[in-house]
Order: C-alpha cells, then structure tokens, then sequence
C-alpha cells in the first residue's frame, strides 16, 4: 500500500508539472499569436500605404513621377519582406499551437494515470476495511 501511495504522489508532482509545462506552452502560443496579428496589420497598412502613393496623380514633373515611383517601390519591398515575416510568424505561431496541444494531452494523460491509482487505492482501502465471513474472528469456543 505504500508503494502505491508513493506512485499516487509522483504522479500528482508529475501532473502539476505538466500542467506548469502546459500553461508556458500556451504563454508562447499567445505571444506567437500575438506576433502574427502585429505583422499582419503591418503588411495590410503598407499595402495601404503604397497602393494610395501609387494612385497619386499629383506630380508635377518627370522628377516628381520618378521619386513617387522610387518610393512606391520602397513600399512594395517592404510589404514584400513584412509578408515573408508574416508567413514565419504564421509557421511558428502554429508550432506553438501544436506544442500547447501536444502540453495538454501529456498532462491529461498524467492526470487519468493518478486517477486510475487513486481508484486503486480506494478500492485496496475498502477491501481492507470489509470483513469477510471467512476471515471474521470467532468468539467463543469449540463446543457452542
């Protein structure tokens, strides 16, 4: 019995591990999460930002036209790279994902292993404090 006690009480150390381990893994989830939608709303604004330079109809010379399109063509390389960034973010965004999902089924799997020996100590409990009619003591003596 107190082997199994034993076993019930690295398993509760276990799960509070897994749970600790879980719950960072669902921190850096967040913060990836948190990462891809800054980047997004950053490629979505450069977008922004060269298509309406790009609309522009007001220069007033070669040179004007020449600089508004240099600098248009800034823009789309930037949406460019912040677009490849984003796709990263998205890639490890969804590692995480799977590292906070994977984190969850480790420490369900600990948390039934515990409950499973918890029941078995409770059932080797009960057994033990129920007298059987074989293992009753008799009072009395032979000849009652």
């Amino acid at each position: 019995m107190k082997a199994e006690r034993a076993r019930l009480a690295r398993l509760k150390r276990l799960e509070r591990i897994r749970d600790i381990a879980r719950q960072n893994a669902l921190a850096e989830a967040g913060k990836a999460e948190g990462t891809l939608a800054q980047l997004q709303g950053l490629v979505e604004r450069t977008q922004r930002l060269s298509a309406d330079y790009a609309a522009r109809t007001d220069a007033r010379d070669a040179h004007g036209l020449q600089q508004l399109r240099h600098f248009v063509a800034g823009l789309d390389r930037i949406t460019t790279g912040t677009r490849a960034d984003a796709e990263a973010a998205r890639r490890i965004a969804d590692a995480k994902a799977q590292e906070a999902a994977a984190a969850e089924r480790r420490r369900a799997a600990v948390e039934e292993r515990a409950e499973a020996q918890a029941r078995l100590i409770a059932r080797k409990v009960e057994s033990a404090t129920i007298p059987t009619a074989a293992s009753a003591k008799r009072s009395g003596t032979g000849l009652e």
